[in-house]
């Protein structure tokens, strides 16, 4: 009886957990497509003709009376999100940490970038500042809500889970924000047959993402659940946030083999990134592509990197989830060094190129996140999360500038994309570097058989 007993506390106990584990993949169906239709597609276009609306002769806008190009004023929106995203996921982390209550800050973050988008409706005419601030306060609370969500990831699954349940993550992000992109897409390439306005069909789609985030939300939050952490006082207060955060650097320092996988992450990382954001400049500038093009090959990546992690979640249980991300580092240089070759005006090979990345692609994120879980003490999740999403979000500046550079310099956008290539050699050297099993250990967790 005695046996019984425990085999069905020990079945409930995986119920309830995979059932925490299925809302937990729901955050990234709520908010992976601010990311894809938001923030790839939509509004630097729309935001960058409203602010041209409201520039002066010479092309300028003044936001606080300071002189911006108008066709300047989007990436610079994004990079003060940035600065603010830094700034505040520290605080957060050690909040939530040292209380256990992820859940009211995961609602505040996720709440308040639903709302930001979707007041992003309201962009017509000559709001270019309403719409910097929208996106300001939309990409950071996306920044600190992400950061609380991967921090769930060591709580809800046991180390040999962890890959498959991260992956899993990852492929319900992108099979969202496929499905709302070409939702977006049949209205804003049909906008006159629906009656509306090319202006009225951005903002639409805009808004759309701010509501579809804030409606499936509610999944994770009804069944997600917060626990106590050990050693924690959720009496003592928040205010010296900065001096805690200075102490939990000082606590990765003692940590310095999970120290050497942040620093190859944000290597190869920032070579991910840095593909992601330029791939579009590199196929209408290089290769001569349609806008049209474009945005399919966005559509495309999104599709097959639902399969990509899944795939690369499964070899990850046979290799270990270290050697499958050094192989898929692999892959990356393969692709871009077959890019650099690509004919110009031959979209299908531009289409082969992106099926490429989007195999790739949501395999490496979601293994590099799985991995990590596994390198922070437990306790301390949202601390030691807060690092990862800077260096995911506040450190991905070197690519693009390397990228800049090379095409100053040689005038080539292909020698620029071939340069990432570093990126991905220095990333793979400094992982292989990194013993993992004693990693693991020196953080305090058991070590998974295959790792």
């Amino acid at each position: 009886m005695g046996t019984d007993t425990v085999r069905a506390g020990s079945a409930d106990e995986a119920a309830d957990r995979r059932r925490e584990q299925r809302g937990w993949y729901f955050y990234d169906w709520a908010c992976s497509v601010y990311s894809t239709s938001v923030l790839t597609v939509f509004l630097g276009p729309y935001l960058t003709s409203v602010a041209k609306n409201a520039a002066d002769s010479d092309g300028y806008v003044h936001p606080l009376g300071i002189p911006v190009r108008a066709g300047s004023f989007f990436a610079y929106s994004v990079s003060l999100s940035v600065v603010v995203a830094v700034l505040v996921m520290p605080l957060v982390g050690v909040a939530a940490d040292r209380t256990g209550r992820k859940k009211p800050l995961l609602a505040a973050a996720a709440y308040t970038g639903a709302a930001a988008t979707t007041g992003m409706f309201f962009l017509g005419g000559e709001r270019y500042l309403l719409g910097g601030v929208l996106l300001v306060v939309a990409n950071a609370a996306a920044a600190v809500g992400t950061m609380l969500y991967n921090s769930y990831l060591p709580q809800i699954a046991p180390p040999e889970e962890r890959d498959a349940v991260s992956s899993k993550g990852w492929a319900f992000g992108y099979a969202a924000g496929a499905l709302v992109l070409v939702a977006n897409l049949v209205l804003y390439m049909g906008h006159d047959s629906f009656g509306l306005s090319e202006s009225a069909a951005v903002r639409i789609c805009l808004a759309s993402a701010g509501l579809w985030w804030g409606a499936f939300a509610l999944i994770p939050l009804r069944r997600l659940r917060d626990r106590r952490s050990s050693g924690r006082d959720d009496q003592e207060p928040t205010a010296p946030g900065f001096r805690q955060l200075a102490a939990t650097v000082r606590d990765m320092r003692r940590h310095p083999l999970t120290l050497a996988f942040l620093l190859a992450y944000l290597v190869y990382n920032d070579g991910i990134q840095t593909v992601i954001s330029q791939a579009s400049i590199y196929g209408s500038e290089e290769l001569d592509l349609g806008q049209s093009t474009l945005i399919a090959a966005v559509l495309l990546v999104q599709v097959l990197a639902v399969a990509g992690a899944l795939a690369l979640g499964r070899i990850a249980r046979t290799y270990g989830a270290k050697r499958t991300i050094l192989g898929s580092l692999v892959a990356w240089a393969v692709v871009l060094g077959a890019g650099y070759f690509l004919p110009a005006g031959a979209p299908v090979w531009f289409f082969v190129l992106a099926a490429g990345i989007g195999l790739v692609l949501g395999g490496s994120q979601a293994l590099s996140r799985s991995l990590f879980s596994h390198l922070v003490p437990p306790g301390k999740e949202a601390e030691y999360f807060s690092a990862y999403e800077m260096s995911d979000r506040g450190m991905s500046w070197l690519g693009p500038l390397l990228f800049g550079i090379t095409y100053q310099v040689t005038g080539s956008y292909r020698d620029a994309i071939i340069s990432l290539v570093a990126f991905f050699v220095i990333g793979f050297a400094l992982l292989a570097r990194v013993p993992v099993r004693r990693a693991i250990s020196d953080a305090g967790n058991p070590v998974p058989e295959r790792i």
